[in-house]
């Protein structure tokens, strides 16, 4: 956290962004305002929801394993899904988009993937086999990057293993251009 961010939200407190899989999606529809009252409801300071789909910037002196806990109950609690969600500190959430290894043009879609079970982003690129002209995928330090064309991104070699039932507890994905939206 820089001296301005330390000055603004205090040396012990921490900046996170919440990911929530699966919102506004198959049913299961909360409006940005629900989310942020949620959440400042359950104490969470500088609330800010980006776009429709499941992003949230606070703060918060919480653990990350106690605020995951907090807010997946709360979740569940108040809009009657089984929700998951994967959080990143803020200050690490710039590394990860300045990391992203694949030149971005305008025919492609630049995805990260991010997980809270680094096991299960292993398993994403066991043995899977990739025709890489088509896309491409690399390992991060809590994430997995991917880049594929424009209008592919549910029917690649990796867009059907991410799907699959097994990472749903663990994983959810962002296009690189809602990431810089929330920093």
């Amino acid at each position: 956290m820089d001296v301005t961010a330390r000055a603004r939200y205090g040396s012990g407190t921490t900046r996170w962004v919440a990911l929530l899989r699966g919102v506004n999606v198959n049913g299961i529809t909360i409006t940005s305002a629900d989310l942020a009252s949620l959440f400042r409801d359950r104490g969470y300071q500088d609330v800010r929801t980006v776009l429709a789909s499941g992003n949230v910037v606070f703060t918060s002196d919480g653990s990350a394993g106690a605020l995951k806990t907090d807010i997946e109950q709360a979740l569940r609690d108040r809009f009657g899904y089984d929700a998951w969600i994967v959080l990143v500190q803020h200050e690490d959430l710039a590394s990860i988009v300045d990391g992203f290894p694949f030149d971005s043009t305008e025919d492609r879609h630049d995805y990260v993937v991010f997980g809270s079970d680094e096991d299960a982003l292993d398993d994403l690129l066991a043995d899977l086999e990739l025709d890489e002209s088509v896309e491409r995928v690399a390992r991060g330090s809590g994430v997995v990057y991917w880049s594929c064309p424009k209008g592919s991104s549910t029917d690649t070699a990796f867009a059907r293993r991410a799907g699959a039932a097994r990472f749903k507890r663990t994983t959810t994905t962002r296009n690189a251009n809602t990431l810089r939206k929330l920093l």
